[in-house]
């Protein structure tokens, strides 16, 4: 079994997520550019920012916030105690692996160690239904369709249990 964990993105890690910014994979899942200089030098206690580590080789990339409380309010007025997450694999050769299912294992075993988290949200664009499969497998259900700035998406959640 390959040994995931994950650590802390920092300024030091902008090229790299610059870079799987800009694979096609990442495009069809979250097409809006990101602002990687600013994201990464903002501090919130509402917000991590993780790159998913195989071995000691970054893979990917995990966001996992408080929706009710982070600053951006992106998700709207939402209920307390959920977790949102983003979550994909920077390059196309790591596709299709096993390797994002063991990710979401420890996005979600670190959300769930809150006791108070009681369910994670996620957006995936309704058009990426490999993602919303995914998910589903996972043991998402779907909630709504909801539009983010110009992103149509399926709300999807995962209640603890």
């Amino acid at each position: 079994m390959n040994q995931f964990s994950f650590r802390k993105a920092t300024i030091n890690d902008l090229e790299l997520l610059q870079h799987w910014d800009k694979q096609p994979h990442v495009i069809n899942s979250d097409p809006n550019d990101w602002d990687w200089e600013t994201d990464l030098l903002n501090e919130s206690p509402f917000s991590e920012k993780l790159i998913a580590m195989l071995e000691n080789k970054p893979i990917g990339f995990v966001q996992i916030i408080d929706p009710a409380n982070e600053e951006t309010h992106y998700w709207g007025d939402v209920e307390e105690n959920l977790r949102a997450i983003d979550i994909w694999i920077g390059e196309a050769k790591n596709l299709n692996k096993g390797y994002g299912t063991q990710i979401m294992n420890l996005a979600t075993a670190r959300c769930f160690s809150d006791e108070l988290v009681k369910a994670i949200i996620i957006d995936p664009l309704t058009s990426n239904k490999d993602a919303i499969r995914f998910y589903k497998r996972f043991g998402f259900s779907f909630v709504e369709y909801r539009t983010f700035g110009t992103d149509e998406c399926s709300v999807l959640r995962l209640n603890r249990s």
